[in-house]
């Protein structure tokens, strides 16, 4: 969540540019949900529709309980051709979340990627972040759904 949070502030600074804007937040438990007070205060603003969930609730916690994906049903009908889903987290998740994106036929080019888990040097030259022909520290880290179809190894 930590390289979408400058991406949603840009958003909430210049919101004359955006549409309608949903947040959804899956961690493991809220002792995971980073940034918790701050994205809490997010909740009572009247532009942005924030939706948080853990896989494990605790007493503490007031929202959804469930993987992230269990959100997606909660949304309200999206102009496919006017929205672009931004996907940030384990790589696990990917594939579920991507799905969710798709039944709400959000155009593959407009899914983006973030792949920075993958970096260890961030210069190319470990080569840990090499998928076929490209680098995810030089070429990336964000990566366009369309454009990850051909990588062998990614999700």
């Amino acid at each position: 969540v930590i390289p979408l949070r400058s991406i949603l502030y840009y958003v909430l600074d210049n919101r004359d540019k955006f549409g309608r804007v949903f947040f959804l937040y899956g961690a493991g438990d809220p002792d995971q949900f980073l940034f918790r007070d701050e994205f809490f205060q997010l909740k009572a603003r009247n532009d942005l529709d924030c939706m948080y969930t853990v896989d494990k609730a605790d007493k503490t916690w007031t929202e959804s309980e469930g993987v992230v994906t269990k959100l997606f049903k909660d949304l309200p009908e999206i102009d496919p051709q006017k929205t672009i889903g931004l996907v940030i987290g384990p790589p696990v998740m990917y594939k579920f979340v991507i799905d969710e994106f798709l039944k709400l036929k959000i155009p593959k080019n407009m899914i983006q990627l973030s792949l920075e888990r993958r970096m260890k040097c961030g210069v190319g030259k470990c080569g840990h972040c090499a998928l076929d022909h490209l680098y995810t520290c030089i070429d990336g880290p964000v990566f366009t759904y369309w454009d990850t179809l051909h990588f062998r190894e990614l999700i």
